[in-house]
């Protein structure tokens, strides 16, 4: 193996002296009429969308100083609700990137019998709306469970609704990657005496790696806002079970938007955060697969 390098390595013409390595591709403006146009209206539909209502959502938690601002953060029930909203999100995000792979992996590389089934109840939390999620966990991990788990006003109850909501996220974009790997990489690692597990640190992983965490990043930030399927069953108890997104409903229902924009935009910070640095992980670990 190591000659065959070698010698491919002595066949390839060499630079001559005296000239610079080019280090990436030129990037060449191509934008036309047509493609300026519609890069025109998808920035406009993007800031509409998106730029626009978080913009409004920074500026009405500063509205009231920063004084307000922080006052708010600083209130014992706020400050509950938002430990306890990343804490579990983290946690969650970290079970669905070992059991979404799991199961994205299989659905690839297996049959079995009910395969279909399954691939359409992976995406039922996709259509399903959260607040019918919640009944359906309530009648199962409620007061009258017929599996026997009262789960109900717990903080397992954040952690069993979190996790129904974002159970798609990671199986959904590890899927298609799995999909398009050749096995001839893989086969021929094995026949040089890899074991399995070598052959998926070495081989698939490192190819895994960014769909993976862009499926980690979705699910975390799904995780941070995720409101309706766990009001009937965390009991949204103060300082126990109450999630920042029902915290900030209360603000609202109370009439103080400042101390709810000032909770959002903690939350806002928290997700760009999270994805950012799964970003910067990704990149590093291709490039230096590269």
């Amino acid at each position: 193996m190591t000659e065959v390098a070698a010698a491919a390595q002595d066949r390839a013409p060499r630079r001559p002296r005296g000239t610079r390595k080019h280090r990436g591709p030129v990037l060449v403006s191509t934008l036309d009429r047509v493609s300026g146009t519609g890069l025109g209206i998808a920035l406009i539909w993007f800031s509409l969308l998106v730029l626009l209502p978080l913009t409004a959502v920074l500026v009405k938690a500063a509205e009231g100083g920063w004084g307000a601002y922080w006052a708010a953060l600083r209130d014992p029930q706020t400050a509950a609700a938002i430990g306890l909203t990343v804490v579990v999100a983290l946690i969650i995000t970290a079970i669905n990137v070992v059991i979404g792979t799991l199961v994205a992996w299989v659905l690839v590389r297996d049959d079995f019998p009910g395969k279909r089934i399954l691939e359409i109840v992976i995406d039922l939390p996709f259509a399903l709306p959260t607040i019918v999620a919640g009944l359906v966990l309530l009648s199962l991990y409620g007061p009258q469970s017929p599996l026997g788990l009262n789960w109900a006003n717990t903080r397992m109850a954040v952690a069993l609704a979190f996790l129904f909501v974002t159970l798609p996220f990671v199986v959904r974009t590890v899927q298609p990657v799995l999909l398009e790997m050749e096995p001839e990489a893989e086969e021929a690692a094995a026949s040089l005496g890899a074991g399995p597990l070598t052959v998926f640190r070495r081989i698939v992983l490192p190819s895994l790696v960014p769909a993976v965490t862009s499926g980690a990043a979705m699910s975390f930030a799904r995780a941070l806002s995720e409101f309706g399927s766990l009001v009937l069953l965390s009991g949204n108890l103060p300082m126990h079970t109450e999630v920042a997104a029902v915290r900030i409903l209360g603000y609202i229902e109370g009439d103080n938007l400042h101390s709810a924009a000032a909770v959002a935009s903690v939350l806002l910070l928290v997700a760009l955060v999270a994805i950012v640095l799964l970003d910067v992980f990704s990149r590093r670990v291709t490039h230096h697969d590269d």
